[in-house]
């Protein structure tokens, strides 16, 4: 149901990102400076994006967009280094994927990251950009998601402060305590397959300036899956 809060919401989201739209100088300067430093917009991005995503969850699931021992921050900050990670895995598998197929003799007509992103759309650029998804999905991803979900356990259990973030993770107690129903049977075996290998395809067919921008958007989709997951998980 719609609330006052919802409104607000979405106000301030638009608020924020209305001047990348209207100002050529806002939008000029996020090129120039996401070009010159590319890790650093990774890490911005996902901690922006991604946590926004997870608040849009918290909202599905519980009504609210913020609670008691949440954390939003903490969260902002795992995001922000996860998005390092990302932004590191794409650059690996968009240069090593086309490397790999050509070491097998499949020649799909590309190269490097940039060069993929060369010429019209066609059939080998599309097999080219889904190849590159496909092995980063099922390579990365799963220990992503593993890792993200141990934080995000990890985040819980001290409170959502940051301080709590700060104290060793301890992955001996929560690594099998996942409730790996839900994390193999819906978030690998259903996600990666139907949501994240198609959404990642595209993301690789975008120049590479805007693909980790891309997949930081996606991550507000995440939040919604993470949404299901942790309802899942209660049940």
């Amino acid at each position: 149901m719609f609330k006052k809060n919802d409104l607000f919401f979405v106000i301030g989201v638009i608020a924020f990102f209305a001047p990348f739209f209207l100002s050529e100088a806002v939008y000029s300067f996020y090129k120039d400076f996401n070009s010159a430093h590319g890790m650093i917009t990774s890490f911005i991005k996902f901690a922006i994006l991604a946590t926004l995503g997870e608040v849009i969850g918290l909202r599905i699931r519980t009504g609210l967009y913020n609670r008691k021992g949440f954390g939003i921050v903490p969260r902002a900050i795992v995001w922000g280094f996860l998005g390092l990670t990302i932004k590191l895995s794409f650059v690996i598998f968009a240069t090593g994927t086309p490397a790999f197929l050509q070491y097998l003799g499949i020649d799909m007509g590309i190269g490097t990251d940039t060069e993929i992103m060369k010429g019209a759309f066609g059939v080998e650029k599309l097999l080219g950009a889904f190849a590159i998804s496909l092995f980063m999905n099922t390579i990365y991803a799963p220990i992503m998601m593993t890792l993200h979900k141990i934080t995000d356990i990890h985040i819980t259990e001290n409170g959502g402060t940051i301080s709590g973030l700060l104290t060793p993770i301890k992955f001996r107690k929560i690594f099998p305590e996942l409730n790996w129903d839900v994390q193999w049977n819906f978030v690998f075996k259903k996600t990666i397959p139907f949501f994240w290998i198609p959404a990642h395809t595209i993301t690789f067919l975008l120049p590479p300036d805007f693909q980790v921008l891309f997949a930081a958007i996606l991550g507000i989709a995440l939040g919604v899956i993470l949404a299901i997951a942790a309802q899942m998980s209660e049940k």
